[in-house]
């Protein structure tokens, strides 16, 4: 590593006294959130920024003394602000004035990490370059001149790291506290332009008096690209009436340009350059084929002969795993929760508390709840780090390679095929994570149609009915195979129904040209199993099933009020079942069927129970576990396989849940989004039930 020349600590102690914030930045899939939480440890926090639903980590540390404030800004390519997550990394870098903003960068692709880091030495000398995961670039023959690199970038320290097992750290903590605390001179880096714009920026700076903090050549650059969205902070942070100002005396100068290309073009064009010359001069690699292995598998893998079956593969593995995994986690759940009722029951008797309430606190809501953590919380438990494992290997970004031109082809974005993956496992993780779509109508798109892919709330009805009316009941590992296929083709289905409705919003609604779509392919990597679980039970698991178990309380309350409130004979949930059991069997259902998915609206677990209960005519939910006597049941009260079907469609193709709208609603902060989100795969999934229903009854078996 270079070394450095500390100036006088005499001039730095008054600096010393404070907590020093630093900023982690870099590219997605640098290891920059590794380098984060291996500084910070568990003295870390997340939420969202202010006014953004972009996550925002935070976290501490302590050296020498000292303790650092960390903050995890959003992994982005880039400062020039496409996306939400470019303009919080920018405005925190330029507005929040960091002591410090560590780069974390891939020692095995330098040259595609330079451009973020040539932005950040635009606005701050106050830089610390990581280069992580030098593990992976020796082992491919790739050698990185520190020195070299350091001198070409300012001066800032350049510290080689591998942070998943440590190596490294202590040399960037030392030197992020040098940079902190002045002890180490950089200068700020300027990306020269043609001398007619050069000459454009030296009469503009000339004009600025009171940057606040900014620097003045980044400030008039970023004022000639006329970025709107900039503008807005710049206003508010320097003042309307000094923005103005400086403002007018940029579009004075602009106006005597003739530029032959667009500046933003300009701009990026030199970035490109210089990191490719920079580049050259620091790296060697005295082995060619080093990405060899990576490239074999990628034939393989994104090929369009195999990759789509390869594709369908992974997606039956996961669901097999997935399905017989969570079935004796579920049950040991169920039966302890379940086993606590009588207790609490008793409980409640002991108090002198009246029956009704009793029977909305315990057999209502505690028994809605233990139902919907029993048969949720295991496959969640499950898929979410399965799937956070093929994207710590690196498959992930594959599978958005191999759907992009189909998505191109609707009139959406390639990472929706992303989303859509997120959605297997809960479709309000899958609304979140459309966030990564840079396009707002992309994004409105994937959000709009996330619910067509079945979560795991939705896969018990599913295979309850595809066992009971077309496998068998029994357990062979055969009948277990023929089980996910069938449940593949329904979500393949799902798919196809996704593509087509997002290529009618793309026509209609939600007009406008496509964005474009840069996708890094990263380098396939060996997974990192308790980063994995951390990242998948409680960034996601936990966090779906807090929201799920909110909503759901209510709806048990509900529940037991019209099971057991009468008007007559029957019970409001069969006054209601009754009014709707005409429309119902248009569609190939009945109108306890559809109660069911009604009620259910909250969680999509307790659609099944609800079912169960209004045939049975008991005053709360519950379960048969014996198939062969719910196939009786369900027979009785005149189920057909064509019943089964188009359950399974509504199943599949029905309005979201209440934890997905909450989702929707705190995503796009729109009722008229929302709205649609609930009513567009509704009258999807009464057309599809309807048009198949009725051409089955043409073709009777």
């Amino acid at each position: 590593m270079k070394t450095t020349t500390l100036l006088n600590p005499a001039k730095t102690k008054k600096n010393r006294s404070k907590i020093k914030t630093i900023a982690v930045a870099g590219n997605p899939n640098v290891g920059k959130s590794t380098v984060f939480n291996a500084l910070t440890g568990l003295r870390q926090h997340t939420g969202n920024w202010p006014g953004k639903t972009v996550e925002k980590a935070e976290g501490k540390y302590t050296f020498h003394k000292k303790e650092f404030r960390l903050v995890d800004i959003p992994g982005t390519y880039s400062l020039l602000a496409n996306s939400p997550e470019e303009e919080i990394a920018r405005n925190f870098i330029c507005f929040e004035n960091p002591d410090a903003v560590v780069v974390v960068m891939d020692a095995t692709c330098i040259e595609r990490n330079l451009n973020l880091a040539f932005q950040i030495l635009e606005i701050t000398p106050n830089v610390v370059i990581c280069l992580n995961l030098i593990d992976e670039a020796k082992k491919k023959n790739i050698f990185i001149d520190e020195d070299e690199l350091s001198l070409q970038l300012g001066g800032v320290p350049v510290v080689c790291t591998n942070a998943r097992k440590g190596t490294g750290l202590e040399n960037l903590m030392q030197e992020i506290e040098n940079v902190s605390e002045k002890k180490i001179k950089t200068v700020t880096v300027k990306n020269r332009y043609s001398p007619e714009i050069e000459a454009c920026i030296e009469n503009i700076e000339k004009k600025i008096k009171n940057p606040k903090n900014l620097n003045k050549r980044w400030l008039t650059i970023r004022l000639l690209e006329e970025n709107k969205e900039l503008g807005t902070a710049l206003s508010s942070h320097l003042g309307k009436q000094n923005f103005l100002k400086i403002q007018k005396a940029a579009n004075k100068e602009k106006r005597k340009l003739n530029f032959t290309k667009n500046l933003r073009d300009n701009t990026v064009e030199v970035l490109i350059n210089r990191a490719e010359s920079v580049y050259k001069s620091c790296v060697k690699i005295t082995k060619k084929d080093y990405d060899k292995r990576d490239r074999m598998i990628d034939k393989f893998l994104t090929s369009p002969l195999t990759g789509f079956p390869t594709m369908i593969l992974f997606l039956m593995g996961i669901f097999w795993i997935t399905i017989t995994g969570a079935n004796y986690p579920s049950e040991v759940i169920s039966s302890f929760l379940f086993s606590l009722e009588d207790k609490l029951m008793s409980l409640m008797a002991a108090s002198a508390a009246p029956a009704w309430l009793s029977g909305i606190l315990i057999s209502g809501i505690y028994r809605t709840l233990s139902w919907v953590v029993s048969v949720m919380l295991p496959p969640m438990a499950i898929f979410f780090p399965l799937f956070t494992l093929l994207e710590d290997v690196g498959y992930l970004p594959r599978i958005a390679f191999n759907l992009d031109k189909i998505f191109k082809k609707c009139g959406s974005h390639g990472k929706q095929s992303l989303t859509m993956c997120m959605g297997f496992g809960c479709n309000a993780c899958g609304v979140t994570g459309c966030r990564i779509i840079d396009s707002p109508r992309e994004r409105l798109i994937a959000v709009l149609t996330n619910n067509f892919v079945p979560c795991n709330g939705r896969f018990p009805l599913l295979i309850s009915v595809i066992t009971m009316f077309f496998i068998g009941q029994s357990l062979s590992f055969f009948d277990s195979f023929k089980s996910t296929l069938i449940l593949t083709g329904i979500i393949i289905f799902g798919v196809i129904i996704s593509f087509i409705m997002s290529k009618i919003l793309s026509k209609t609604l939600l007009k406008g040209l496509g964005s474009s779509f840069i996708l890094e392919l990263p380098p396939y990597r060996k997974p990192q199993i308790g980063k994995i679980l951390i990242r998948s039970l409680f960034d996601r698991t936990i966090f779906i099933l807090g929201r799920a178990v909110a909503v759901a309380a209510p709806a048990g309350l509900i529940i037991w009020i019209m099971a057991n409130v009468k008007i007559g004979e029957l019970s409001l949930l069969i006054h209601c079942s009754n009014f709707l059991d005409p429309f119902a069997r248009m569609l190939g259902l009945d109108g306890v069927i559809l109660m069911a998915f009604i009620l259910g609206f909250p969680a999509n677990e307790i659609v099944f129970p609800i079912i169960i209960m209004s045939y049975m005519c008991t005053e709360t939910i519950l379960e048969i576990q014996n198939p062969a006597e719910l196939h009786n049941l369900l027979v009785s009260h005149g189920w057909t396989y064509i019943t089964g079907i188009c359950v399974m469609l509504f199943s599949l193709l029905h309005f979201p849940c209440g934890t997905t709208l909450w989702t929707i609603k705190k995503e796009t902060k729109s009722l008229k989004w929302t709205a649609l989100s609930f009513v567009i795969p509704t009258v999807t999934g009464i057309l599809v039930c309807f048009i198949v229903s009725n051409v089955l009854k043409l073709f009777p078996i």
